[in-house]
């Protein structure tokens, strides 16, 4: 059973940025692709980002493209996403998830409880 936990939230201004982290055990972290998910007030769930197990193939929602990086350091059993010119509509509740490589929320079995991204106009 892999547990994950996401860290790095917070409150920032519009055209600031954060990097959140999204940090696993209990299983062997390598063999996940990690997906990133965010759910605004009042909305679905929607795909951020992903990348692979090796870390070599990543796929970006449009709304992000351009300003978010995802990444991920095997050795420490972590995954990043920078998310840099935030914008107010950027503000949601930011989920990590293991699973396999695809955009759809399906495809991850293993999530943590969020962490809060608040970006303020």
């Amino acid at each position: 059973q892999v547990q994950v936990l996401e860290s790095g939230g917070g409150l920032v201004q519009a055209g600031g940025s954060l990097r959140l982290s999204c940090a696993a055990s209990g299983g062997t972290f390598s063999r996940y692709a990690l997906g990133w998910f965010r759910q605004a007030p009042g909305q679905e769930r929607e795909f951020v980002a992903t990348i692979s197990s090796g870390g070599r193939v990543t796929r970006y929602a449009d709304s992000v493209k351009g300003r978010f990086t995802v990444s991920r350091d095997n050795a420490k059993n972590t995954a990043y996403l920078q998310m840099n010119s935030l914008k107010p509509e950027d503000t949601a509740v930011y989920y990590c998830a293991a699973g396999s490589y695809d955009h759809e929320q399906r495809s991850y079995a293993y999530w943590g409880q969020g962490t809060q991204v608040t970006v303020s106009s």
